[in-house]
């Protein structure tokens, strides 16, 4: 389907929906009316998955696209080997080659469908990284001073609390910056927290008598805990791929307080759609649970087709609303939990079925998290092999699993 045109007052409100930075300020509108733009997204290829907090600057980029600009997307197989300081407190752990060749194969694999591809161009840094002699690099460390790379909030606050700073995390910024050079970024994106790195790439720009690429960033989004920014390792984020029924209901449990942080930078909404959700809420005239559904079924939408948001909904309100089963769910059967066993403990059982240990089942179980066919039972309570036929297993209020005598 091709992408449709758009006048210069849309693009410019497409590109500027979200934004938490644009520097030089007001440049913006002018630097788009010269013509298609090369706007530059690095990306750190050590990501399992791609979740919505990283598809905010993901998306933002597909805008550019939309808005007729070519995206450059920055594999840093080079850089990645060093690793990006950004909020690290120490210094991290450099990877090998082959680690990171196989991490950008996984990468790509997830980032690219989410953008065009007809406008989309994509470079590894080790092409003008790998073979960087000396002198070139003697060239490029000489164009800043110490005192520059200190003013990073990390570096600042390492140095201050006599941590130690590696010399090749000064380069980092310096080597990202130099990428800008390569590609003769017109525009380079990033997340808040890379505000520092992005500058540079303007003043390197410049030393290299190059004209010096906007900064374009977009906020992080918070978690569904509404406290962390979004991470799959603290175990808040959505994936972008995860089934449309477990993304709704997954997006129906923020506080609050995100709401409309969601509906910005998860939904995307357009002012139009935004604003009367902001104000209603902010005046009590809105009930939350009404927005929460708008954005949760936007944001299934906008990953699964238009039209997945409502039958996402239908299967949240079915199990949530009506207190019934769901249409679909996991089938395991008995003997695969109970081998030659007739009879295991509630514990046991919840163990084998959701991959916890019977520590954590004990504590699920206590907390009134685990139900059989929508009944509690207690956590020691022997299960017969022989009763487990057809019954429904809950864990909390999205997983589910029958069990069934058979293999079907």
């Amino acid at each position: 389907m091709p992408t449709p045109v758009l006048s210069d007052s849309e693009a410019l409100e497409l590109v500027r929906r979200g934004l938490h930075t644009e520097l030089p300020a007001d440049r913006l509108e002018q630097r788009m009316k010269t013509g298609p733009l090369r706007v530059k997204l690095g990306l750190d290829p050590t990501a399992s998955r791609v979740h919505l907090g990283w598809a905010v600057v993901l998306r933002k980029l597909r805008h550019f696209q939309e808005a007729g600009h070519t995206a450059v997307l920055v594999v840093g197989d080079y850089t990645a080997r060093i690793g990006d300081p950004t909020g690290k407190s120490a210094t991290r752990k450099r990877l090998t080659a082959e680690q990171v060749k196989e991490y950008s194969e996984q990468c790509l694999a997830r980032v690219t469908p989410l953008l065009l591809q007809d406008r989309l161009e994509i470079r590894y840094n080790s092409e003008w990284l790998e073979n960087f002699a000396f002198d070139e690099v003697l060239g490029l460390i000489s164009k800043a001073t110490v005192s520059q790379i200190l003013e990073r909030d990390d570096f600042s606050k390492r140095f201050k609390e006599s941590r130690p700073i590696s010399m090749v995390e000064f380069i980092y910024p310096l080597l990202q910056a130099y990428d800008s050079v390569q590609l003769k970024a017109d525009i380079e994106l990033g997340g808040s927290d890379q505000l520092f790195n992005n500058l540079m790439g303007r003043t390197i720009q410049e030393a290299y008598g190059q004209q010096s690429q906007l900064v374009c960033t977009v906020p992080l989004l918070v978690g569904l805990d509404g406290k962390d920014k979004m991470s799959q390792s603290l175990g808040n984020d959505v994936a972008v791929d995860e089934a449309p029924d477990d993304m709704f209901g997954k997006l129906m449990s923020i506080p609050d307080t995100a709401i409309v942080d969601y509906c910005t930078l998860a939904a995307w909404m357009p002012k139009s759609e935004l604003d009367p959700i902001a104000t209603g809420l902010a005046s009590g005239e809105l009930n939350p649970m009404a927005a929460k559904r708008a954005m949760a079924g936007a944001v299934v939408d906008l990953y699964h087709g238009p039209g997945a948001g409502t039958g996402a909904e239908a299967a949240f309100d079915r199990v949530h609303v009506h207190r019934q089963e769901p249409e679909e769910m996991p089938v395991r059967t008995i003997s695969s939990v109970y081998g030659e066993e007739s009879e295991i403990t509630l514990a046991t059982l919840i163990a084998a079925l959701f991959s916890v240990s019977k520590k954590e089942a004990r504590r699920l179980i206590d907390q009134g998290g685990i139900r059989l066919d929508g009944e509690p039972e207690p956590a020691d309570r022997p299960v017969s092999a022989t009763e487990l036929h057809g019954v429904t297993v809950q864990r909390g209020r999205r997983m589910f699993v029958k069990m069934t005598a058979e293999s079907s």
